[in-house]
Formats: structure tokens, sequence, C-alpha cells
């Protein structure tokens, strides 16, 4: 189970720029906590906690709206692919069943993996905008497990972030973890397996367990 934003693309900071640009073209309060804070959530939760928290007076389904038309113009001339992302994907999609368990939209989700040619790698993709609730629940996680048709403690994520973290052991899964080095997941590091510097380092043994 790989997530997406700061795990194969480095894109967490993009999030952030576009969402703190609305924020302060609209009037809204932006500040560093709203960063940390809106890590992992679903879009009907990030938008919300713009309108009601940042103070953005869109409606949240035109700050979703504008939010991702924004980062697809971000996209447009490619996403910020991670140092080994495609060479790591592709040698664990030999050997397992993949998932992406992501906290981005699904057309977002969907124009990255076609613009890196590895959208056939995945069995199954889920954005938390299509379940309940966005991380650190574990609802993401455990729908990619049920597309898959595999228990989740059969499963292993690869996460970088706090929310991410958790939401993946929350599910029962084994966790690697990646630390992203913009936003450090801070002491959810502790509830980590396996932490490795980067996607080069992964080991077969370090996902079995």
């Amino acid at each position: 189970m790989f997530d997406l934003d700061g795990v194969l693309i480095d894109s967490e900071q993009v999030w952030n720029e576009v969402r703190e640009e609305l924020a302060r073209e609209r009037g809204g309060r932006w500040s560093d906590r709203a960063t940390r804070d809106m890590m992992g959530m679903s879009s009907p939760e990030w938008s919300r906690y713009m309108h009601e928290v940042v103070d953005v007076p869109d409606p949240p389904e035109e700050i979703n709206r504008e939010v991702v038309a924004r980062m697809l113009r971000r996209y447009a001339d490619g996403p910020p692919w991670i140092s080994e992302a495609f060479d790591t994907v592709r040698r664990l999609a030999a050997r397992w069943p993949l998932a992406l368990a992501s906290s981005s939209n699904r057309e977002l989700i969907d124009a990255v993996l076609r613009a890196g040619g590895i959208a056939e790698l995945f069995r199954a993709t889920v954005s938390s905008e299509e379940v309940p609730r966005g991380k650190p629940a574990p609802d993401v996680y455990l729908e990619a497990a049920r597309r898959l048709g595999v228990p989740p403690e059969r499963c292993a994520a690869i996460e970088d972030s706090h929310n991410g973290i958790r939401s993946a052991k929350a599910a029962g899964m084994r966790c690697i973890a990646i630390p992203n080095p913009h936003f450090p997941p801070g002491d959810a590091l502790d509830e980590a397996d396996v932490v490795v510097p980067d996607l080069a380092s992964l080991t077969p043994a370090m996902i079995e367990g």
C-alpha cells in the first residue's frame, strides 16, 4: 500500500502553497498550524476546515474545486516525482499486488499515475474522499485492502506523515515510514514498524517483517 503525496511525489509543500495562496487571496487567516492539521484530511474535511477555521468565505465545495484546479495546473508539466519512485513501484509490483491509499482527490490521483505511466501497476487505488473519514482514521487503508481482497493485517503501508502513519497503524497494517523532510511526522514516527530514509532503501524483508 503506497501513500501518494510525500511518498511517490514531492507534493506536500505544493498543496501547502496552493491552499495558503487561496486563503490569502480570499482574506482568510492562514497559520502554520493549518498545514499540519490538514495533512491527511480528505477533500471534504480540508475544504470545510479552510472555510470554518481558516475563514475562507467561499463554500467548501468551491474551495475544493479551486484548489484541485490549481494543483492540476501545477502538475501540467509533470508531477514532482520523488527519486526512485518508478523503480520502487515496478520492483514491488513484480512481487506483490499494489494499492494506493491517498488523501488526494480522485482526479489528481488518476492524473499523476497516468503521467508516470504506472497506473496499471496498481490493482486498487482509493481516495479518502471515497470513504467516510480521512487520515488518521483507518478508512482509506481498510477500503484499499478490501478492494485488493487482502486482510489488512497482511498488508504493509508506506507512509511519510504523522496522520498517514497513524492511519495505517489504526488499520492494523505494518507501516514503513519514510519521514517527510518538509513536514516531519514527529512522535508518530515511533508508531512505525520500520523507518527508512528513502524509497531506494526498501527491502522485501522490511515489507514482510
